[in-house]
């Protein structure tokens, strides 16, 4: 059985997200037009652009009309396999994080995590949301919520400045508490309008909804978080061993 050919646009689109991985380009640099894509395949402007559609698709090039296409940047990729803090992550790829903290208070414990939690229903936790940034830019919107009932200290997050500090530092290297285990889903879904502003997109625009429970040594609950990861800056990556 003969293989099938690839077709021309997959070819260039291959060889276009090949430099865009490398070191060719940095972030905001420009792309050649599509006519010097076209003499350099020797392919026609449809082909060029059909190309070029995918790689807009996959978040990798910003088309701007009369100015020209140019590279976003790569996706962020984080390895569901360790467990590691938004911020953690980032320094280690030598990377830049902040964030605004949108709330920082005491809230009554809700439906989707009191069993978790294991809380009677007037109880009250620590809710902080976030906009966490990379390199002066949003990428995710956390909603964390701490459980006292694990640990009584975590009543102090309300008294931190969370827009500097790591929630996982806190928890593991100030109070020196023991996370054993997260158990997390991942699902698909669409920017709200609330969403989208925060992060500077479209509504609508596609995202990845992440629900995590973290667990201590002791199998107490101690922090829900759903978070909201832009679709076209983040990806996760699993490696799974037979």
């Amino acid at each position: 059985m003969k293989d099938t050919p690839l077709p021309l646009y997959y070819k260039v689109y291959n060889k276009l997200r090949a430099d865009l991985d490398s070191a060719k380009y940095s972030k905001g640099d420009k792309l050649p037009t599509e006519m010097e894509i076209c003499d350099q395949f020797n392919v026609s402007r449809l082909t060029v652009r059909r190309a070029l559609e995918e790689l807009k698709r996959e978040g990798l090039i910003e088309r701007k009309k009369g100015k020209g296409t140019y590279f976003t940047g790569k996706k962020r990729e984080e390895q569901l396999s360790n467990f590691s803090s938004f911020t953690n992550e980032a320094h280690r790829e030598g990377d830049i994080t902040c964030s605004n903290v949108l709330e920082n208070k005491l809230v009554k414990v809700d439906n989707e995590f009191i069993r978790a939690f294991d809380l009677p229903e007037d109880a009250r936790v620590v809710y902080l949301k976030r906009v966490r940034y990379l390199n002066d830019e949003p990428y995710a919107i956390e909603n964390a919520y701490l459980n006292p009932g694990a640990d009584i200290r975590v009543l102090n997050i309300i008294e931190k400045n969370m827009s500097e500090e790591s929630l996982y530092n806190i928890l593991m290297d100030e109070y020196g508490l023991n996370i054993s285990y997260a158990e997390e889903t991942l699902e698909v879904s669409l920017l709200s309008k609330e969403e989208s502003e925060l992060l500077g997109l479209k509504r609508g625009e596609p995202a990845v909804l992440r629900r995590r429970y973290t667990y201590l040594d002791n199998n107490h609950c101690i922090e829900f978080v759903k978070s909201i990861y832009r679709g076209d800056k983040y990806k996760f990556k699993v490696v799974r061993k037979i």
